[in-house]
């Protein structure tokens, strides 16, 4: 037997994941632009959380596609320069 290591995550966490509401969740799955859920019984789905991370991490940074931390530091002038 294999070990499980995809965790099902609940409508709830994927919202809290990702920062969206149900609404825009269920219309960008509509749409083909989020990962469809798994049928787990009558009336209860979840998505995969590998799915979602990667759909995460798929997303364009607001300013650009560098992490905030590549940044440049600005250079330190003497008080004058800065003036």
């Amino acid at each position: 037997m294999q070990n499980i290591k995809t965790k099902l995550l609940h409508a709830r966490e994927v919202q809290r994941a990702c920062g969206l509401s149900k609404s825009t969740l269920y219309r960008f799955m509509r749409t083909g632009l989020f990962p469809e859920p798994l049928k787990i019984g009558p009336k209860a789905i979840r998505w995969r959380a590998d799915e979602i991370q990667e759909w995460i991490d798929s997303r364009e940074r607001a300013h650009g596609d560098s992490p905030k931390s590549a940044m440049p530091v600005p250079s330190q002038g003497s008080p004058s320069e800065l003036a």
